[in-house]
């Protein structure tokens, strides 16, 4: 009886000593009325909510938002990009298209899209970090007729049955690992296309040229559809490990011959091919912003 009594009482006294230990930081923290930094959740913003805290949220941002809004972010004024302004005149309005993005980065090219009141943008982006930034900026510039989508874009173009009327690809074929592939892709699901990329130039770049130094030397020889392409081996060095990384979804990756793109949209479909601009002194490489368009007879 007495040793049942006392194993009654342990265990009382037990439980109390629990109850204690859960109640007293309770009651720690209604008397000093107030929560100290270290004790805050780091899952939760305890700012004044602004549309910078969404930014800062995500680092690494390239681009830069209009200044009119007081909002830091990158640098670059991509939100007024003289490249997709020029490809934008080049084809006309696009008020009421549909328009497919390659890899928006971070928004503001769809930004200039989205101006002119296309009927859809498809803004397909690889990059998770990149994807995020875009919804952020959907959200602070109000991007109303635009979807995002992560995922490769390759996968996208095999599978959907949609045609554009414009397709938009910039900063996107050089980072390829099968760069004619994605054209030959990309040509079968867009009536129009603009693209901005680096090109490979043995003269533009010669041998003591520094812009050499992520090439690997190899040049691999390649066949399709019955031509046959330079792919010019390139490494990203480890940049890729840098926050702001928006380069290729595979270290290895491959520039083309200017010529070969030009014969490559020529062979798949597009007639009225104009270089827009070529730049052989690129601090990044030689590179060209080229538009292209089918016939109406052939445009689907």
């Amino acid at each position: 009886m007495i040793h049942r009594l006392s194993m009654g009482i342990f265990q009382l006294r037990l439980g109390l000593e629990r109850w204690f230990k859960s109640w007293a930081p309770h009651q720690a923290f209604r008397k000093s009325g107030d929560i100290s930094a270290a004790e805050e959740f780091t899952q939760y913003e305890m700012r004044l909510p602004t549309h910078q805290n969404a930014i800062d949220l995500l680092p690494g941002w390239s681009s830069a938002f209009p200044s009119n809004l007081g909002l830091s972010a990158g640098n670059i004024p991509l939100f007024a990009d003289e490249r997709i302004l020029s490809a934008l005149e080049s084809y006309g309005s696009i008020e009421g298209k549909s328009v497919l993005e390659v890899g928006p980065l971070e928004g503001m090219h769809t930004y200039i899209l989205n101006g002119r009141k296309p009927a859809r943008i498809d803004a397909v982006e690889a990059n998770k970090q990149c994807y995020l930034r875009c919804l952020v900026t959907k959200e602070i510039l109000k991007l109303n007729r635009a979807n995002f989508y992560l995922g490769d874009i390759r996968s996208w173009l095999s599978e959907t049955e949609t045609v554009y009327d414009l397709a938009i690809a910039s900063g996107v074929l050089y980072h390829m690992d099968d760069p004619a592939e994605f054209l030959k892709k990309i040509a079968a699901r867009s009536n129009a296309i603009f693209i901005w990329t680096h090109f490979y130039d043995e003269e533009a770049m010669p041998p003591s040229d520094l812009r050499n130094l992520p090439f690997s030397g190899k040049v691999e020889i390649r066949y399709l559809d019955g031509m046959e392409l330079h792919y010019h081996e390139r490494s990203y060095q480890q940049a890729n490990t840098n926050a702001s990384f928006c380069g290729g979804m595979r270290d290895k990756h491959y520039w083309m011959r200017k010529a070969e793109i030009l014969s490559l949209l020529s062979h798949y479909g597009y007639v009225d091919i104009v270089e827009l601009d070529v730049n052989l002194n690129h601090a990044g490489g030689p590179c060209i912003s080229v538009f292209a368009r089918k016939s109406p007879q052939t445009a689907s």
